[in-house]
C-alpha cells in the first residue's frame, strides 16, 4: 500500500522573549519546533527592541524564522501554543512580559481568518523587527545582536561539557554605532605558523598560563586557539596531532585560569571532530578558515554544538589558494557572493543566523591589491551586499605578508606598526572583532579607533 504524504507548507514564525535567559529561551523554542516536526529552515538575526503596548517591562529579544511544516494553520497554532506552555509561558497581562512568544506571520500565500488566528498577522506591520517588502521578513537594523558563548544544545550524541554555565562574554551588537571592537588574541600551538611558530608549546602549560593571563590583562576578550598552520603552502598535519595540541590547552584554560572565566575561547580548525572535541573541552566559538568546505561534517557539527561560528572566505586549500586569486567582478562583489553561498550552506545545515560571524579572509586566496581593497571597502561588503546585512565581521590583518611588502619589514614579528594601520582601517570599516598577535599594542589602537569612529570615550 502506498503511503500518503501530507503536503509541506512554508510559514514564517516570529519569536520573542523578555523574561529570564532570552537567548536560551528562543533557542529552546527552535529545538522544540524541530521535535514537533516543524523544520526550521532559516532564521533572521536577533534584535533587541523596546516593549510595545505595555511599556513597563524589560526589552524583548526578537527574530523571525522560516519553517517547513505539514501542519494546517490551526494545528500549527496549537503546536506553537503547546510549546509556549511547555517552556513556561504564563499569560498574566495581555501584551505583558513573557518567557516566549511564537506568532504565525505568514503561511504559504494564504489569507486565513479565524477567531484565534489571522494570517497575515494583523500586527505584523507594527513590529519594529519585521519588514513586509521582503521574503522572509527581515528585522530592521536598530539593535542587531549576535552571540559568542552558548549553552550547547543537549543531545545523546553531544552531551554538554562538565561546566553547564558558559562564560558571560557580551553579545555582539553588530549594528550599534557605539559598539566596542573586540580583540581576539592569537594562540598558535604550532611549530610552523608564519609569524609565531614554536612560540607557544602545548607541553609547557606553566608558560602558557602566563601568556594567556598576559593576553587577558592586555585587553583580549577572545582567545583563538589553533593547532595547525594554514599559512600559504602549509602541509596538513593529522587530526590526532591537532587534537593533542589543542584539547589539553583548552581544558587547562577552563580549569586552571580564573581570569579566563569571562573570556571566549575560539577553536581555529577546519576539522569537524576537532571542533566538536574542543567545544566539549570548553571552546565557545568554532573558527573555520574554509567555512565548512574542507570537511563535509563541519557544518552539521557546528549546528549540533549550538556554538557561534566564524565563516571565513577562502578558495581551495592552504596549499593551492595562492593560485585562486581571479575575481572577475571585483574582490568585494565576488567575495560577497561566495560568502553568501557559505551562509546559505550553514543555514541549510541548521546553523542559526545569529550564531554566524563572517571573515573576508585577508591573505587567503587574495593578493595585496585584494587585501587593500577589502580594508578600504569593508563597509560596502558589510552593508552593500544583499544577504550579508547585519552580520558581525572579524578582520585578521595581523602581520600579514602585504604589510611586510608595503613596509619592507621582512620579519613578521616586527610588523606591529603596519598592523596598527590595518586595525584602524578595520574599525573604520565596521569590524566587530580584530584578530591580532600583538594584543597590548592593538588594544590601544582599537581603543583610540573606537573613540574616533564610534564615539566611545
Amino acid at each position: 500500500m502506498d503511503r500518503v504524504h501530507s503536503p509541506t507548507h512554508r510559514a514564517f514564525i516570529a519569536f520573542g522573549s523578555n523574561v529570564g535567559d532570552r537567548i536560551e529561551m528562543i533557542e529552546a523554542a527552535c529545538r522544540e519546533m524541530e521535535r514537533a516536526s516543524i523544520r526550521v529552515k532559516r532564521t533572521s538575526s536577533l534584535f533587541e527592541t523596546a516593549p510595545m503596548y505595555v511599556l513597563d517591562q524589560d526589552p524583548f529579544m526578537n527574530g523571525v524564522c522560516e519553517v517547513e511544516t505539514s501542519l494546517s494553520p490551526m494545528d500549527l497554532l496549537d503546536t506553537l501554543q503547546a510549546i509556549e506552555i511547555g517552556l513556561g509561558r504564563k499569560k498574566l497581562i495581555d501584551k505583558g512580559p513573557r518567557s516566549i512568544d511564537l506568532d504565525i506571520l505568514l503561511y504559504d500565500q494564504q489569507i486565513f481568518s479565524h477567531d484565534r488566528l489571522s494570517i497575515p498577522h494583523q500586527l505584523m506591520l507594527e513590529r519594529d523587527f519585521t519588514h513586509p517588502s521582503r521574503t522572509p521578513p527581515v528585522p530592521k537594523p536598530h539593535d542587531n545582536l549576535h552571540l559568542a558563548p552558548s549553552k550547547p544544545a543537549p543531545s545523546h550524541t553531544n552531551p554538554p561539557p562538565n561546566d553547564p554555565d558558559p562564560p558571560s562574554f557580551p553579545a555582539l551588537h553588530s549594528t550599534h554605532p557605539n559598539r566596542p571592537t573586540h580583540i581576539m588574541a592569537i594562540l598558535n600551538l604550532t611549530p610552523d605558523s608564519f609569524s609565531d611558530g614554536g612560540t607557544h608549546s602545548p607541553a609547557d602549560l606553566t608558560t602558557l598560563t602566563h601568556t594567556i593571563e598576559t593576553m587577558i590583562a592586555s585587553g583580549a576578550t577572545i582567545i583563538d586557539i589553533g593547532g595547525e598552520s594554514t599559512r600559504p603552502g602549509s602541509t596538513p598535519i593529522s587530526e590526532t596531532e591537532e587534537l593533542s595540541r589543542v584539547i589539553p590547552v583548552i581544558r587547562h584554560i577552563r580549569t586552571n585560569i580564573p581570569s579566563a572565566s569571562n573570556i571566549a575561547l575560539s577553536i581555529d580548525t577546519y576539522r569537524a571532530r576537532v571542533a566538536e572535541e574542543a567545544c566539549l573541552a570548553g571552546a565557545d566559538i568554532i573558527n573555520d578558515v574554509s567555512a565548512g568546505q574542507l570537511d563535509p561534517e563541519m557544518l552539521p557539527t557546528m549546528a549540533r554544538t549550538g556554538k557561534s561560528v566564524i565563516l571565513m572566505h577562502m578558495r581551495g586549500t592552504p596549499a593551492t589558494m595562492t593560485k585562486l586569486t581571479d575575481y572577475p567582478n571585483g574582490v568585494i562583489r565576488d567575495v560577497g557572493a561566495e560568502l553568501c553561498a557559505r551562509v546559505a550552506a550553514a543555514e541549510a545545515a541548521g546553523i542559526k543566523r545569529w550564531r554566524i560571524i563572517l571573515d573576508p579572509g585577508l591573505g587567503f586566496a587574495k593578493n595585496e591589491p585584494h587585501d587593500l581593497a577589502i580594508l578600504r571597502d569593508l563597509n560596502t561588503l558589510r552593508t552593500g551586499v544583499q544577504g550579508l546585512e547585519y552580520f558581525p565581521w572579524l578582520m585578521g590583518p595581523s602581520r600579514k605578508r602585504f604589510v611586510g611588502r608595503l613596509t619592507g619589514v621582512q620579519k613578521a614579528s616586527e610588523r606591529t606598526w603596519g598592523t596598527a594601520a590595518t586595525v584602524t582601517a578595520s574599525v573604520a570599516g565596521g569590524a566587530d572583532i580584530v584578530r591580532v598577535h600583538d594584543v597590548k599594542e592593538m588594544w590601544q589602537v582599537g581603543r583610540v579607533a573606537d573613540a574616533i569612529y564610534r564615539g566611545i570615550s
